[in-house]
């Protein structure tokens, strides 16, 4: 029920947006405004306040705001200076693109509320990586702090938290270039760089699992035993909760660590001895633990029977002034435009799979999760929606506000607008494209419910 909620909620202020940007330009421009839907089909709840007839209808994917125009109906001579199609091409050209924008300036908004506000994020600690993977290439070691990245040779940036290395690194990705980490230990020494070579990588490959996919991990700490079984750990006298100092002399600082230490005792065909230094109710203690010999596939790797578990990964509090929030909430809404046309580019030539492609279902999942942690982290959620849509209404498809600056576009170019002809299959083309993307996005939708993808 709560994401049935906050999907009717989300939708419901975003479309709200975009037909009020539409509505007050029009309005603006001297324009009547006939009636302002927010949803399609059967109308529900109807107001007349004015001129304008504000409805809600039952079908809340989209809305509308119909305009006086003598392309739809008759107009009466003495409002004919009123009709949408008797503006000039400028004030047409602002009432069209006033739906986008105005869901992009709602994007600005909440990210400066959410800048104003504070969102914890986890902190961009890094956990071991995975053997022979881009990250460990890169120099990647466990508990490295990243501090500030950079695309080849330019500027450096700070990284508030692993949000925004995740988005640097996909970014990164699409464009196919190296990536430049400072990195520091837990405390803020030692500060080093890396690159992480992502020059030739596969944009298709490019998705939600991609952080995990280069090798990275989420620093989680000193790891603990959970359950121990009958076996080397129990016959050593670990006991369930004992946190993990060191193994063999050298610091433990995650479970990933810790894990592959273990399996890696099997050597020579037998499982080599280990000094483990743990702390068990403020007292830290010493034990020598021999694994067991086990087989995983073709290797041998050595066990010990006991559960490994670590702490939630560190969290950091992201929050700025009045004047510094806005000011950064303008970029973070470029970049995630940008980050969406990017997607949405390489997906129509087929460098990006269209199994990103989403829809109903998963902003629903996506905004119901969000309002589940809080206020703030749903309001950054609705951000981004709203990016998305914003960009997604600019496509330069027929039925899409886009599609109809394209068409003034060639009015601007030829002197002329698009024929009546033209414009009819210019329609019914978008309407059969737009049918397909919602079918796909839906799709993927219940693949990802059903754990397909």
């Amino acid at each position: 029920m709560i994401k049935l909620l906050a999907f009717l909620l989300t939708v419901g202020v975003l479309i709200v947006i975009h037909e009020y940007g539409h509505y007050r330009v029009a309005r603006a421009c001297g324009v009547k405004v006939l009636r302002f839907s927010v949803g399609f089909g059967r109308v529900l709840f109807r107001r007349q306040r004015g001129e304008t007839e504000f409805v809600v209808s039952a079908l809340p994917l989209g809305g509308y705001v119909r305009m006086l125009d003598e392309r739809e109906a008759p107009v009466p001579p003495e409002e004919a200076h009123r009709a949408f199609n008797r503006q000039s091409l400028a004030k047409r050209t602002a009432i069209v693109a006033a739906g986008p924008l105005a869901n992009l300036l709602l994007a600005v908004v909440l990210y400066a509320c959410v800048n104003w506000s504070g969102i914890d994020e986890p902190k961009a600690l890094l956990g071991t990586p995975a053997a022979a993977s881009t990250a460990e290439r890169a120099g990647v070691r466990a508990g490295d702090w990243v501090r500030q990245v950079r695309a080849d040779d330019g500027e450096w940036r700070d990284v508030r938290s692993l949000s925004d290395l995740n988005l640097e690194i996909m970014q990164a990705a699409l464009d196919g270039r190296a990536l430049g980490l400072r990195v520091s230990d837990e405390q803020g020494r030692g500060l080093r760089q890396l690159n992480l070579d992502l020059k030739g990588f596969d944009s298709r490959d490019v998705d939600a699992t991609l952080f995990k996919r280069l090798g990275f991990g989420v620093l989680r700490g000193a790891p603990a035993l959970g359950e121990v079984k009958p076996g080397p750990a129990q016959r050593a006298g670990l006991q369930q909760g004992d946190r993990v100092l060191r193994v063999d002399g050298e610091p433990v600082v995650d479970v990933a660590q810790l894990f592959e230490r273990i399996r890696g005792t099997a050597r020579d065909g037998a499982a080599q001895p280990m000094h483990w230094q743990i702390e068990r109710k403020g007292q830290v203690l010493e034990f020598d633990v021999q694994p067991d010999l086990a087989r995983d596939g073709n290797r041998s790797v050595g066990r010990i029977q006991a559960a490994l578990s670590g702490r939630p990964p560190e969290m950091v509090t992201v929050r700025y002034g009045f004047v510094e929030g806005l000011a950064q909430a303008v970029p973070r809404t470029w970049e995630m435009s940008k980050l969406t046309v990017t997607m949405m580019g390489r997906m129509l030539i087929g460098q990006v799979s269209l199994k990103n492609l989403s829809g109903p279902l998963a902003i629903a999942d996506y905004a119901g999760q969000s309002l589940q942690l809080g206020l703030v982290y749903y309001l950054s959620t609705l951000a981004m929606v709203s990016v998305s849509l914003g960009v997604l209404n600019l496509l330069p498809l027929p039925m899409l506000d886009g599609g109809h600056l394209m068409y003034y576009l060639f009015e601007g170019v030829t002197g002329h607008p698009v024929s009546e002809a033209w414009l009819k299959w210019l329609q019914r083309g978008g309407a059969l494209i737009m049918l397909l993307l919602m079918t796909l996005a839906l799709s993927n939708d219940v693949a990802r419910l059903l754990g397909l993808h």
